[in-house]
Parts: C-alpha cells; structure tokens; sequence
C-alpha cells in the first residue's frame, strides 16, 4: 500500500501565520471537518513541535484526530499503543475508508500478513501502525523492526492512548502498560504522546511518572458532555418494563449488569421481547463475542446487554442510549461506560438503576479482592470502598449530576445543566431525623437482646405489624414498637436505603441483609447529627415549601417511564451553519443507501458517514459534487468514493423516485 502521505504538504511549526490554515485545509482533505473541535488545534501544534504531550479529551471529542492529523504532515510513522484488537481495527477501518494509509499487527493475523504488513512498514508504506504493548515490547521486535524504523523512514511519536491503564489509580489498570516507559530509554529523541478520556490529577501525574514524560504539553479538555442527560432512578418491579418502552422507542443501545448471569437472563428476555439484542461478556468464547459486537456496530443488533468488559474498542458514534441495569463500580468507570452514548454530539440518554442488593453486590465483589494465599488486600478493598462510596453519593446526590461527575475529575461546574433528571425534576429535601433516630433505636433494642434482622423487619416492628413472626418472637413488648404507625412502609423503606448510602448504619455482607449500629449511628442517637434525605414530591411529605412547587417546562413526571424523544437537545459542537429543515422520508432513504454500502465494503454504516452528515444532506440537498464536498465530515476520499452515489439518491427522492 502506497504512503498517502503525497496527498499532504509538510509544514513548518514556526510558520504560526500559515500554519492555521495549512491545518485547516488538511483537516478538510483528510477528515472533511470545516474546523477543529474545542482543543483539537492546540494539541495538534504541540504535536507538530515535537513535544511530549498528556491529553485529555471526553469521549466523543475527537481526541484520535489530534495525533493522526499530524501524522499525515510529518515524515515518517506514527506507532499506535492501543489495548484492544476491536480499536485497533475500528480506527484503522475509518482511517482507510478516509484514503490514509494505515494498518494494525496483532494477534488476529497470521505470520505470513504480520510478515508483509511489516515488511510494507519498513518500505514506507503506512502512516499509522496500531500495536498492542505485548507486541511493540516483544524484544525481537524492539531489536529488529522498531530500530529499523527509527534508522531509516523514522518514528515521527509514540502514541498511548487509552493512557489511564498505565495507572493503578485509574479504573481499568493494565500491567503491560507499565513497560512502556522502556521506550523512552531506547528512543530519547521521539515524543511521547498520551492521550485519555478519563483520569484524575493523580492519574494524570502517575502517567507522566509512569511514561517517563519529557515537560509535557498538557491539555485537559472540559469533561461535560451536555448531549448527555442523565438520570438515576431506584430499581423496582417496574424497571424491566422501562428497558423494554426506551429499546422498543428506538435507537441503538447498551445495557451494563455487573453479573454474566444477569446479562445472559435480561438478553434472553428482550429478545423474547421482540427487540434485536445479544449479550457480551468474557464467559463467551471470542468467537461469539466478535459476531455480537460486528453485528451491533453494523446496526444488525438493536441493543448490546453486556459487563464491563464490552465498549472500550467501540467508537460506535449513534448509541443513542446507555442504561446501567446494576449499580457501576466506580465513578470514573460510569463516566466512561455512560460516555459511549452519544459520541456523534447527538442528544442521549444515561440511566442508572440502583438498589440495595446492588450494594451487597459491590460490597461481595470489593472483599474477592485477595492474594493468593486468600488474604485480603487490605489497600484495594480501601480504595474499592471508597469508590462505592462515590457512586452511592452520585446516585443518592440532590446536586446537579453533570456537577458531581465533574467536580470528580478536578472540574467544577455550576448547574443547573438542564440535562438530568436533578435539574429538571428536582427533589426536596426533607429533615427526618426523629424517624432516623427511631429507626436506630430499634436497630439498639435488638441488639441488647442478641438480635439483628433485616429493614423490612425492622419496619413492621415500627409500624407496629401483628404478624406470627413478629408476636412470637416478643417484638410488640419493645419500647419502640408501632411508633412509626403514621408513616407509610415506602416511606420507612427509602429511610433505610438513604441510611445505608448515607453509611449510617451497616449491612451484613454474609448473604443475611441484617442492619447494624457502626460509629456513625451514635451521634444521630444522641441528637447530635441531623438527618436529611431526598424525596421527590409525590412521595414525601407535603410541606408549604414544596406543596406549590410545579415541575419545570418539559420535565417529566417523577417515575414516568423514560422517552427517548422527550430528551432534552443539547448539541456538543453546533455547526455554524444550522441544517435547513430536514426530510425525513429523504433521510431515512439515504440512511438505507448507507447500509447498503456499508455492506457492500463490509463495513459499519457510521464508517460511511454519520446520522449528522446525512442530515446535512437531507437539509442541504446538493446536486453536484461540489455542493456535496461543502457538507461537513466530507473529505476527498468519501467525495471520490460515495459522492455520486448520494447525489443520485437526492436527485431521485427530488423527481419523485
């Protein structure tokens, strides 16, 4: 394969008056972009200048653009560090069917290709070359290929992405990565680019550590998303039936469970249901899981039901809605998991279900983290505590979730978004630290008899139940029996759950959910600390403060079963030019020509082009080649290969065929 390299002049870093619209031309040549993305351009220059650089840029903002463009205007190739087979292959797929010359070499090829594709490197054949770290740190090829490289065509960078994995701080650690940094000891003279969507102040710092970063450039993009809204809701019996309404409204979709159990059982059922769902998790042999996921990046499949081991080789652009059915294990993990929506800048929908047993769950899954020997590992069951400990503050938080999200990552942010259910559905807070006290008091009571059950129990003593257990067992002679009698047991019930998030009282984690006092309960106890929980208006007690409260314009009621539609339009990056006024019947005609040619060349339709560029073309209408090149996400090899081809599709629907 031929460098495109051709198609691109060199340019010169000092020439800064120039540079901006060399850029911007080769930004149109290559990718069919108008202009950068917040932050792209920066980077880019920093790259150009050869520096070292830490990125940071969401899912969805383009950070891939900001190493390939410049590899494109340099001699030379860019060698890609990438964790998985399907990221490399997705961003190769998309950089070829944009005419640049790039490949991957990993485990899915035979010698004979690994042994041509090298050899074509080595010639000058490709400007981007995808590795995996076990590969690129294979000495052999250390010795032979890399060195080769860098004596003759030459390694214009190094690119990590994926660059939190080289980080025991950061959610999804990889050991592999931590060798990396022998790069920088056997080739001082080429950049080191990292680059990331996600990872704190001290995950930033461990990856310049662990890299061995020379004064790197550093750029941290803004974390929001705000096509993204989000929004947390208790699991109940109800909640299947919510799954089941948002996947039969449309659009693609991916459902995270924390058990394969759990994904085997809720793919089972929507396809029992009607809807074009498959399950993916490492208990599938690779076989089935690559069917599953080139089923669903080709729209073949409706709705991926996963574990956390599915998305991160995805750059599926139209996920149209993310739903947690299980409570995510960390913050930074459901920033990342709940980020796979919307990456086209569309509006999406992030829903994340929570219940108690989802706390046992974590709490089961923290206390497996052993040696071994089978001793506990005292540092990650602390660290793994105190990340449960985040997301139950996420979920059980009154505040602005986008706020929450971000002051995490070091970023703050004001609110009201208008994008989660906290801003749009607002909960009052209420006091109930007579009822918390109660609630203790109970808890206190049976424990000085040698007793412990679980909060339904503890309710029907409150409320003063007459059930056999409860009377044979000699609860109703306790001070504290049937003082709760006026509030409702679902009150009693989120109580207990907002105790539990609030860590003001324990449960067992022997499989018996039994409640127990811990050093926090006391001060409450002795009415030193007071207890607030949040409750939405229909459920808690009506007070002149929020008896008159209405709902905002457009919200929707509390417990309403999500609409994908009803979600509010937030674009990420608006164009500068609006689309006219879109046809649908027209869209939907070129959407069905882009599937057609997607299986043709056998790739994902998002590869052709993406929903917003065929809006532009329902909107626009072009007739003629050149019109057809203005549309944004147009470059020069997508206008030579489908540009006749659309342009034909629009002059039919125009003459009525």
């Amino acid at each position: 394969m031929s460098s495109s390299a051709s198609h691109f002049a060199a340019v010169h870093p000092n020439q800064d008056g120039d540079l901006a619209l060399d850029l911007t031309a080769a930004l149109k040549r290559a990718f069919g972009f108008e202009g950068f993305r917040a932050g792209q351009e920066a980077i880019v220059r920093d790259v150009l200048a050869r520096r070292d650089v830490l990125a940071l840029m969401p899912t969805g903002g383009g950070k891939s653009l900001c190493f390939q463009l410049p590899a494109l205007l340099q001699a030379g190739v860019t060698l890609v560090v990438s964790p998985l087979i399907a990221l490399m292959q997705d961003q190769v797929r998309q950089l070829t069917n944009n005419g640049i010359a790039a490949t991957f070499i990993n485990s899915s090829l035979d010698a004979a290709e690994i042994h041509r594709r090298t050899a074509s490197l080595l010639r000058g054949g490709y400007k981007l070359l995808y590795l995996a770290p076990e590969r690129l740190l294979l000495q052999e090829f250390l010795d032979n290929t890399v060195r080769s490289l860098e004596a003759g065509i030459g390694i214009n960078a190094f690119v990590i992405d994926e660059a939190h994995c080289v980080s025991e701080w950061g959610h999804d650690f990889r050991t592999e990565y931590r060798q990396l940094a022998r790069l920088r000891s056997r080739h001082p003279r080429v950049p080191m680019l990292a680059f990331t969507a996600t990872a704190t102040a001290r995950v930033r710092a461990d990856i310049i550590a662990q890299l061995s970063l020379r004064d790197p450039a550093v750029h941290v993009a803004s974390f929001n998303r705000p096509n993204l809204f989000y929004r947390v809701k208790p699991k109940d019996k109800n909640t299947y039936r919510e799954l089941l309404a948002l996947a039969k409204g449309g659009g693609s979709g991916i459902v995270y469970c924390l058990s394969r159990k759990r994904v085997d059982e809720l793919a089972g059922k929507l396809r029992a249901n009607g809807v074009r769902a498959a399950a993916y998790h490492a208990g599938l042999d690779g076989a089935t899981r690559h069917d599953a996921q080139d089923a669903f990046i080709r729209d073949d499949l409706q709705v991926i039901v996963a574990t956390i081991a599915f998305g991160m080789g995805i750059d599926k652009p139209d996920v149209r809605w993310v739903v947690h059915y299980d409570l995510p294990r960390t913050l930074e993990g459901y920033y990342q998991e709940s980020g796979r929506a919307g990456r086209d800048g569309d509006a999406a929908q992030c829903i994340l279900y929570f219940g108690g047993a989802d706390i046992r769950t974590a709490e089961f899954l923290i206390q497996q983290k052993v040696d071994p020997n089978g001793a506990a590992l005292q540092d990650e069951q602390r660290i793994g505590r105190q990340q449960l400990r985040q997301v139950l503050q996420f979920a059980d938080s009154t505040e602005c979730r986008r706020a929450v999200q971000l002051r995490y990552f070091g970023e703050m942010f004001s609110g009201p978004c208008g994008a989660c259910d906290n801003c749009c559905e607002p909960r009052t807070i209420e006091d109930w630290t007579v009822e918390a006290r109660q609630f203790l008091s109970c808890i206190a009571r049976l424990a000085q008899r040698r007793e412990r059950f679980g909060a339904a129990y503890i309710i029907d003593i409150l409320r003063g139940a007459r059930t056999e257990r409860l009377l044979s067992n000699g609860h109703d002679e306790l001070s504290v029996y049937g003082i709760g009698k006026q509030r409702r047991t679902e009150d009693w019930r989120d109580l207990a759950r907002a105790m539990l998030h609030q860590g003001l009282i324990e449960e067992a984690q022997d499989g018996y959910s039994v409640l127990s006092l811990n050093s926090r309960s006391w001060p409450v106890l002795r009415g030193e600390e007071p207890v607030r929980i949040a409750r939405n208006a229909k459920s808690g007690r009506r007070s002149s403060a929020t008896a008159g409260t209405s709902r905002p314009a457009g919200a929707s009621r509390p417990g309403d079963t999500p609409r994908l539609d009803a979600t509010p339009r937030l674009d990420a990056t608006p164009t500068p030019d609006a689309t006219p006024s879109v046809d649908d019947t027209l869209f939907e005609r070129l959407r069905a020509l882009r599937k057609r040619l997607a299986d043709e060349h056998g790739l994902p339709p998002y590869v052709i082009f993406h929903d917003s560029t065929l809006r532009q073309m329902a909107g626009h209408r072009p007739l003629d080649l050149e019109q057809f090149a203005a549309l944004p996400g147009v470059g020069q090899a997508k206008l030579a290969r489908y540009g006749a081809r659309f342009i034909a599709e629009i002059r039919a629907h125009g003459e009525g065929g």
